[in-house]
């Protein structure tokens, strides 16, 4: 019998993450009972550092899914044509669902989440008191919300299974969960991380979720389903408790992205780590994004493959007093031992991104396997969803401004230097000119964090972002009945009808 790449998953839960195991097409496992796998919360807390590993893989946040975020953005373009068809296909938006990068992503998305669902599982088993059990059951809710939360906003209803599998008849004919459904499911995992979690991992590290971790995206789930009024009762929270849970704006933006960043840098709410020139099987801890936007042809160790390159708008489109421009792309670099700029780079002559390249730390000659810890939240975000938030309800208000003024008052320190740009929010702008600001701040701010889309879609800023003159990256065959969603894998609606329809246009 063969079995979907979800239902592979979710029946080997507790099996991938304690041994790894993988070959599964025809030779599912047995019954599986938590309380055999499961003897202490140590075991738990095994589960649950296995399923954060597979965050920080190739086919996750290493490359996979996250160059899937960037090119389907209008900051990002393809480089070098020569890079595989399925990454052009997501870029130009004529992708089908057989595409390799989707093909790849999908069920590994599913792999965390049976890995949470077995975390969780496991800890209720054990018979213990709340109190020793409910941090780590609340630590694995987090983990299935945000993977959930990245997987329905690409792709709609989905199938949602928040359970252990013990018997493989109960999923083998699973279909899907409509979007609202899997919403509040998440939102559930999130306020029960809230609840359940603490201040302060050990050491305070950013790679474990944490109370502030849990309000922080449920300020986000709740600014993407529109309901403004929680999304920003949910930052505010977050803001105010700022000192509690030792967020704050780093000083210099550039020590956002120079490997090795501290594992309990302030302005991380929540980073994906990497550890530098270390990887294993399945692409496990395998970064490949600074080769994936270094330049191709420079000298090592920042040398590339020139895929994720931004169009020349919107480089030229950045105002160049903006310290962030600075540190977001590189211009000019040595090759052949000769500083070249960018009208001289090899195969792609235009400004590409320095976040991930520019100093990947621990590294091979192209930056892979760097030791980056990649931010997947940063406080900054939370001032822009809180000033986002209240203007939808209460317009440009002195607060919300301020929430902004506080993040361009950082990028006026120029490398200890302090400028005069960019300058505060101008007063007296209209609730509407106040959110387009926010946005654009957003994109600046954010630029390359795999946000971008995320945005363009909530906002359904498609026909603007990539129709007509003023769109930075054009493509006008940009379909807003068709491109808002990715398709469901072929290979998935195949062997199981249950998952039909296809989502419209593919």
């Amino acid at each position: 019998m063969k079995y979907t790449n979800i239902f592979k998953y979710l029946i080997a839960s507790a099996a991938l993450v304690f041994t790894g195991c993988e070959d599964l097409e025809e030779k599912p496992v047995g019954l599986l009972a938590p309380e055999s796998i499961f003897k202490s919360t140590t075991d738990v807390e095994t589960s649950i550092f296995g399923a954060y590993g597979l965050i920080a893989t190739e086919s996750l946040y290493g490359r996979q899914y996250v160059s899937a975020l960037m090119l389907r953005s209008d900051m990002v373009d393809i480089g070098d044509r020569g890079t595989p068809a399925e990454r052009q296909q997501v870029n130009d938006f004529n992708m089908d669902d057989n595409n390799g990068m989707l093909i790849k992503f999908w069920p590994y998305w599913y792999r965390v989440i049976s890995a949470a669902n077995a975390s969780i599982a496991g800890a209720e088993s054990l018979g213990l008191s709340e109190a020793e059990v409910n941090p780590l059951i609340a630590e694995a809710r987090f983990i299935r919300a945000f993977s959930y939360f990245h997987l329905v906003q690409l792709f709609g209803d989905i199938p949602y299974v928040d359970y252990f599998v013990t018997n493989p008849s109960a999923v083998k004919e699973i279909s899907k969960t409509p979007e609202a459904t899997v919403y509040s499911g998440i939102i559930a995992d999130l306020e029960y991380a809230k609840q359940w979690l603490p201040d302060h991992q050990p050491a305070s590290v950013r790679a474990r979720a944490t109370k502030g971790t849990a309000g922080a995206y449920l300020a986000s789930v709740h600014l993407t389903r529109q309901d403004y009024a929680q999304a920003y009762t949910e930052a505010k929270w977050v803001i105010d408790n700022k000192d509690r849970f030792g967020y704050g704006l780093v000083d210099d933006f550039q020590t956002l992205f120079k490997a090795p960043q501290a594992n309990d840098l302030k302005e991380h709410i929540f980073h994906i780590d990497f550890l530098g020139l270390q990887n294993g099987s399945s692409g496990a801890n395998d970064d490949i994004m600074p080769p994936m936007t270094g330049v191709r042809g420079a000298d090592a160790p920042r040398s590339g493959w020139s895929v994720l390159v931004p169009s020349m708008k919107v480089y030229n489109d950045w105002d160049s007093r903006d310290y962030r421009k600075k540190v977001s792309f590189v211009d000019s670099i040595m090759i052949g031992g000769v500083m070249k700029p960018y009208t001289d780079f090899p195969n792609t002559p235009r400004p590409h991104i320095a976040k991930y390249a520019e100093y990947a730390g621990n590294s091979n000659t192209e930056g892979r396997y760097s030791d980056q810890n990649y931010s997947a939240f940063r406080y900054a975000e939370v001032l822009l969803i809180a000033a986002e938030a209240l203007a939808e309800t209460s317009g440009a208000t002195a607060e919300a401004v301020g929430y902004v003024n506080q993040i361009r008052a950082r990028a006026r320190n120029w490398a200890g230097t302090t400028t005069t740009f960019p300058e505060n929010v101008p007063t007296g702008l209209s609730k509407a000119d106040f959110i387009n600001l926010v946005m654009d701040e957003r994109r600046l701010e954010l630029a390359f964090e795999y946000k971008r889309w995320f945005d363009i879609k909530r906002r359904k800023l498609g026909d603007v972002a990539f129709k007509g003159v003023n769109s930075t990256e054009i493509h006008e065959n940009f379909d807003a009945n068709r491109d808002y969603l990715m398709p469901l894998p072929s290979v998935e609606l195949q062997v199981n009808p249950n998952l039909a329809p296809q989502n419209p246009g593919y």
